[in-house]
């Protein structure tokens, strides 16, 4: 049977006929979830996906977190459930305490949508054992507010604990320190990453397939559950 994953929409999201479009060519159930929701309807796993939430004027992710659908994912995560957030979701999982740290306004000062290059640090998590350590890819990144930032003692746990997941390589695009792109909780089934791994899925209209592993990754980890 399909791994059954959730793809959340929140009201102005972008990437989430994208991100659905993804699970479903890498062969899993893709299940529509709006954040309104009291249910996750049975599903494996969650996607949520890029885009611009709604409150994003006051801080981004700060009002998408507080969605009926976020309680559920928090307890589900919680209890060992994979959970993926890109650029805007990755925003929300910071500020719904599943990651740590912040993302804020790029140090540019200006939108930046380019084909990243990222170095793969850690395949010791649910959604990146189908990819190497050390593993060079390239990513499709757009965002206005993705710089990563946390205190000095969380970004110590973070690299001694191998938290990092994957990091920007060549110029930093939006300030990030320690060029930290991605980052995973203590227990490597929450990922949260800047880069849009749903644009590279196709050969078609992608400059790499760079993507497909997150996809795969996930679905091999839960079908050894079974």
């Amino acid at each position: 049977m399909a791994a059954r994953i959730a793809v959340v929409t929140f009201p102005g999201t972008l990437d989430d006929s994208d991100a659905l479009r993804a699970v479903r060519l890498s062969g899993a159930e893709a299940v529509p979830v709006w954040h309104g929701s009291d249910s996750l309807d049975g599903v494996d796993a969650v996607i949520l996906p890029g885009g611009f939430s709604y409150g994003d004027y006051l801080r981004c992710g700060a009002i998408a977190r507080f969605a009926p659908v976020m309680t559920e994912i928090v307890d589900a995560a919680g209890k060992g459930m994979p959970v993926l957030g890109v650029c805007n979701g990755f925003q929300i999982l910071c500020e719904a305490k599943l990651l740590p740290g912040a993302l804020i306004r790029n140090d540019v000062r200006t939108f930046v949508c380019r084909d990243q290059r990222l170095r793969v640090e850690s395949a010791d998590t649910v959604w990146t054992a189908d990819f190497t350590p050390g593993q060079e890819i390239t990513i499709v990144l757009k965002n206005g507010e993705g710089g990563y930032v946390a205190d000095a003692e969380t970004l110590r746990r973070l690299e001694d604990s191998d938290r990092v997941v994957f990091r920007y390589l060549g110029d930093n695009p939006n300030g990030s320190l320690h060029d930290i792109a991605g980052i995973t909780n203590e227990a490597g089934n929450v990922v949260g990453l800047m880069p849009h791994p749903e644009h590279n899925v196709e050969e078609l209209t992608s400059p790499s397939v760079d993507g497909r592993p997150l996809f795969s990754s996930v679905q091999r980890y839960l079908a050894a559950l079974v």
